[in-house]
């Protein structure tokens, strides 16, 4: 099997708009970061994504992002999960959306807010952060992410392996963007809602492509945002 790579991106705009879109957009320079070419496994993969990602807002005249520890562990934990339950989706098996995640890793929506998420996955030389970045800014939805000049924060969680069997050297990637959040107080965990599975909103991860790139699950991600679409 070739290299693939798989991306999906979503954009909640607090508190009523959940959007998926996907395009082609120009390439751009990743030359400035190091790490940027490392395995997905490599200790310093975060952090080289993490730099990638505010090398692309810097270039557009953005802030910079700040990494924050509860989302890194939503980002994380749902990249394993990915992995574990071999699915690909914004929303899990059971039903779990991106706002639940964050929630319950203690981010609380305040005043004017927004969030969103990319995720992606990729196998050998489509695996690295430069890789899977590069790939994001070539399509509209998760460069719109990426160059949202409201986000502070961002969470990043990379997971060893494919969202499905037979595939070696591969890394699962998500990151989690914030912006109008506050920490859980003290003493009172965020408790994410549990809503009733959405039907067939999860799905299966697909084969890698036999070409060197694409989006995966297009005309499925503009189906899950109207139909699992976070309603607040």
């Amino acid at each position: 099997m070739r290299d693939g790579v798989h991306r999906l991106a979503r954009r909640i705009l607090g508190p009523l708009v959940a959007s998926v879109a996907f395009a082609v957009a120009a390439p751009a320079a990743m030359a400035a970061c190091d790490g940027g070419d490392v395995a997905p496994t490599d200790p310093g993969a975060v952090a080289a994504t993490l730099c990638l990602l505010n090398e692309q807002r810097g270039a557009h005249g953005l802030s910079p992002l700040s990494e924050s520890a509860k989302l890194d562990r939503a980002a994380d934990d749902y990249a394993a999960d990915m992995v574990a339950r071999e699915f690909f989706d914004h929303v899990s098996p059971g039903g779990g959306t991106m706002l639940d995640r964050i929630k319950a890793a203690g981010w609380v929506p305040n005043g004017s807010w927004s969030a969103g998420e990319n995720i992606a996955w990729g196998s050998g030389s489509l695996a690295t952060p430069a890789s899977i970045v590069d790939g994001w800014m070539h399509s509209a939805g998760h460069r719109a992410n990426i160059l949202t000049g409201a986000y502070t924060q961002i969470g990043i969680g990379i997971a060893d392996g494919a969202p499905q069997d037979g595939v070696r050297g591969a890394g699962t990637y998500v990151t989690d963007f914030t912006s109008g959040g506050a920490a859980a107080s003290a003493g009172t965990p965020a408790v994410a809602k549990k809503r009733p599975a959405p039907a067939r909103c999860a799905s299966k991860a697909r084969a890698a492509s036999t070409l060197r790139a694409r989006i995966a699950l297009v005309a499925r991600g503009a189906a899950v945002a109207r139909r699992c679409g976070a309603k607040r």
